[in-house]
């Protein structure tokens, strides 16, 4: 396929696929699509072990990387903060609830694996440190979540080639990014796992192109928010978008590294089971429906999601709590394991390799394009 996507980052089919795991980002660049490495959780000596890794293993196929530079933190304007400094802002209120919920479930706390010397979550400057790193490699992406990116990444990403990309959830969003210098816009729907907005994807693509594309003609979209299928990926481009960026179709693979009690929640679940919350981050977030979720939003006790970044400063740790607790066959940690993924999890139906998705997709592409061009008749 030509698409412009497919020619800003040398791939061969503009399916581009975000993971955490850097075998599902070998995976699916090797298979023809175009995997991009979440950078969030990662240290500069952390990134470069994995960015090592992909590139001896990707066979010279091209990759990118996400990180994260998010707007309207809590936090915003501080330097120099610690883990330590800034677990010392959570109230007693959060802590006492997160305590009962895991001793009402029968989860022991784990002893957090954050140092308190570290920088906290969503750190700016930590997020600069991975992203020089990340250019010492032979990415072909670089992409932001949660904001415009800073003046220093789009620079940095023009000096040395490599395509900028931001990921969106309304017009008003592609306007900033565009004026900003951003050259890829990620048009991402509601439906989408992780952080996300109001707007669906189906109203959200061709809103944005038609916002855009008089400001700056060579923008490349793409359409992102509980695509898992090739018809679903027919139908975006169909609508205008250059290819589809995906999440949570790669979360049900055996390269992704998620626990087996997780996958067959995601089988099980409907899509209606993923549900907008704050009780993750802070922020608006898509993840599966438990009794961790439920708690946060319905209980008469729950104090509430705190800002961004506090609420991770409670909810991670808790969170790796429950999942280790359900794994040793707690049946009350069960009903408490989340993850994010977004709506599109009523359509996993079982495991694949992240190479067969790949295939699947672009048979499912064609054959929704032929089914079209069929419409025509003679």
């Amino acid at each position: 396929m030509k698409t412009p996507i497919t020619e800003m980052l040398g791939c061969e089919f503009p399916l581009l696929a975000f993971s955490h795991c850097r075998d599902v980002v070998v995976a699916v660049s090797k298979a023809g699509g175009f995997g991009v490495l979440g950078a969030l959780n990662h240290t500069p000596e952390s990134i470069e072990i994995e960015l090592k890794w992909i590139d001896d293993h990707i066979d010279g196929k091209p990759y990118g990387v996400d990180v994260v530079f998010a707007e309207n933190l809590a936090t915003s304007g501080e330097t120099g903060l610690t883990y330590g400094a800034l677990k010392s802002r959570v109230p007693e209120r959060h802590r006492a609830f997160t305590a009962d919920l895991l001793a009402a479930a029968g989860v022991d706390a784990i002893a957090s694996q954050v140092s308190d010397d570290r920088a906290p979550p969503f750190d700016h400057e930590s997020a600069a440190e991975v992203l020089r790193v990340a250019f010492r490699h032979p990415i072909r992406l670089i992409a932001n979540a949660l904001g415009v990116p800073p003046k220093a990444m789009i620079d940095m990403g023009h000096e040395h080639g490599v395509p900028v990309a931001a990921l969106i959830g309304s017009r008003e969003h592609a306007i900033r990014q565009v004026n900003a210098g951003v050259d890829i816009l990620v048009c991402q729907g509601t439906e989408a796992g992780g952080h996300c907005g109001e707007v669906t994807t189906m109203v959200l693509v061709p809103e944005v192109l038609r916002s855009v594309k008089p400001i700056k003609p060579e923008v490349a979209v793409l359409a992102a928010g509980g695509i898992m299928t090739g018809q679903q990926m027919a139908a975006a481009m169909a609508m205008g978008a250059d290819g589809v960026w995906t999440g949570s179709v790669w979360l049900a693979t055996p390269e992704s590294g998620v626990p087996q009690v997780i996958i067959d929640k995601f089988i099980e679940a409907s899509s209606r089971d993923a549900v907008r919350t704050k009780a993750r981050t802070g922020k608006p977030c898509r993840q599966l429906r438990s009794a961790w979720t439920e708690a946060w939003e319905r209980s008469p006790e729950s104090p509430g999601a705190l800002p961004m970044p506090l609420q991770s400063m409670i909810s991670e740790n808790a969170l790796r709590s429950i999942e280790r607790s359900a794994e040793a066959g707690n049946p009350k940690a069960r009903e408490m394991v989340t993850s994010l993924v977004g709506q599109g999890v009523g359509l996993i139906e079982g495991v694949r390799s992240s190479g067969q998705i790949v295939q699947d997709f672009k048979a499912e592409f064609l054959d929704a394009v032929e089914r079209m061009n069929g419409l025509l008749g003679d």
